[in-house]
């Protein structure tokens, strides 16, 4: 083969190599560029391209140009249970929620090696979804540890009120957990009944992909603190006061 034939076939193999690893322009639930940072996503509407989603999609196009992997996780429309408080997780010290017939445990199993969250819900009666409160509070009890220190946001979506109350809600889950909680220039809300709506709500636009940057922020500034060998505190084991005795 002449030398001008193999440099030519070179840049293509190249060249489809770098296509095949990274991502397109277009939103895609899951896009993955190799050894990349990684954020979840979770759209825990039962509507998988509404509202929430469209502003999750908006959020994981600023990532995925920042070079940080995404996946959208779909809760779906099927039944999630609540937590029973069994404690069963905590007695066997597994990581996982004792119901494995539901979403909860894939969760928890993908944030193991996720590096970020961003969790989004529509409001339908001025508080999150209640699958993705179920959801939240079995993840969260059962496998914390694999989200503590890991920077986190709440998205919501509405049609006209109820954000602030549900955004209240989810940040809870992240402040009582040891987890940044990342803002952007506005509380992180969309609004509209369609997912088209949220285009013309400019502003809920902009407020997501300046969450995107945010976060691309908060990683890279753990990454490089990682680097230079400063790492999360060690914290102490927790003190319960109970006020009634």
């Amino acid at each position: 083969m002449k030398r001008r034939e193999f440099l030519k076939n070179s840049i293509i193999t190249i060249s489809a190599m770098a296509l095949l690893s990274g991502c397109s322009n277009k939103m895609v639930d899951k896009c993955n560029g190799g050894n990349n940072m990684r954020v979840l996503l979770i759209n825990s509407s039962a509507h998988k391209n509404g509202c929430t989603y469209t502003a999750l999609s908006e959020v994981a196009k600023v990532l995925n140009k920042n070079e940080i992997d995404t996946e959208i996780i779909q809760l779906g429309s099927e039944p999630i249970r609540d937590c029973i408080g069994c404690y069963a997780c905590r007695k066997n010290n597994s990581g996982r929620c004792v119901f494995d017939d539901d979403i909860v445990n894939t969760l928890i199993e993908k944030a193991k090696t996720a590096d970020g969250f961003v969790f989004g819900s529509p409001v339908y009666y001025g508080h999150p979804t209640g699958r993705l409160l179920s959801v939240m509070d079995r993840a969260f009890f059962a496998g914390g540890e694999y989200f503590k220190f890991k920077p986190a946001a709440a998205v919501l979506s509405a049609r006209r009120a109820g954000t602030t109350a549900s955004f209240d809600v989810i940040n809870k889950h992240f402040t009582i957990n040891n987890m940044p909680v990342v803002s952007s220039n506005y509380w992180n809300m969309v609004h509209g009944s369609k997912a088209e709506d949220v285009y013309e709500d400019k502003e809920g636009i902009q407020i997501m992909q300046i969450l995107a940057e945010n976060m691309t922020w908060y990683l890279r500034a753990f990454e490089a603190a990682k680097k230079e060998g400063i790492n999360h505190p060690v914290l102490p084991e927790k003190i319960a006061t109970n006020f009634i005795r």
